[in-house]
């Protein structure tokens, strides 16, 4: 596998839509960066979040999972309570070519102050607006700026196309807009 280039991102983003909407250069003038890098795309997280909250004593379920024990929030910034986290979603909606892997970095602004970024990898062929997870791991509460960079997605060209991909096996997050809880297939 190769690590794609900033001309090859911009070249699939403006002939295959792989990044939509796609800033052509990085923003960073009194935000926190965001846009195409030397060997990466920097994506914003939208203004739309959900943060998690233990009011109701509710266990966490990954085969069984509820939505009560989120709160939703929506504006221009998020503060995630201390040993906590929240979900939210790319303002950008990705369409990854069957010979890509895309794979996902917090933004080190970020991460210098604890805040921790999660997202699995993007399959081959899968498409949608990405679900982030944000973990504050301080004892403090953190703020998160939507419409501002969160994670960095580096896009790996493989030698050869897989032979299945996330369409063809019709995941279950295939084509999602906005936060996607988890749930079984």
């Amino acid at each position: 596998m190769t690590v794609m280039s900033d001309r090859w991102i911009r070249r699939m983003a403006h002939d295959h839509a792989m990044i939509d909407p796609f800033v052509e250069t990085q923003k960073r003038d009194g935000v926190i960066s965001y846009g195409l890098s030397s060997y990466g795309y920097d994506a914003r997280c939208a203004d739309a979040f959900k943060i998690f909250t233990n009011i109701d004593s509710a266990i966490v379920d990954p085969k069984n999972f509820t939505g009560e024990s989120f709160v939703d929030r929506t504006g221009p910034v998020c503060t995630i309570p201390p040993n906590s986290f929240a979900l939210t979603h790319t303002v950008e909606y990705f369409r990854i070519p069957r010979d890509v892997l895309v794979i996902c970095l917090g933004k080190s602004t970020y991460a210098r102050c604890g805040i921790i970024v999660n997202v699995t990898p993007l399959e081959p062929e899968w498409e949608g607006q990405v679900t982030i997870e944000i973990s504050n791991t301080t004892p403090l509460p953190a703020k998160i700026y939507a419409f501002e960079g969160i994670c960095q997605f580096l896009f790996l060209h493989g030698n050869e196309p897989c032979e299945t991909s996330y369409a063809d096996k019709a995941g279950k997050y295939m084509r999602q807009r906005g936060v996607a809880l988890p749930r079984l297939g």
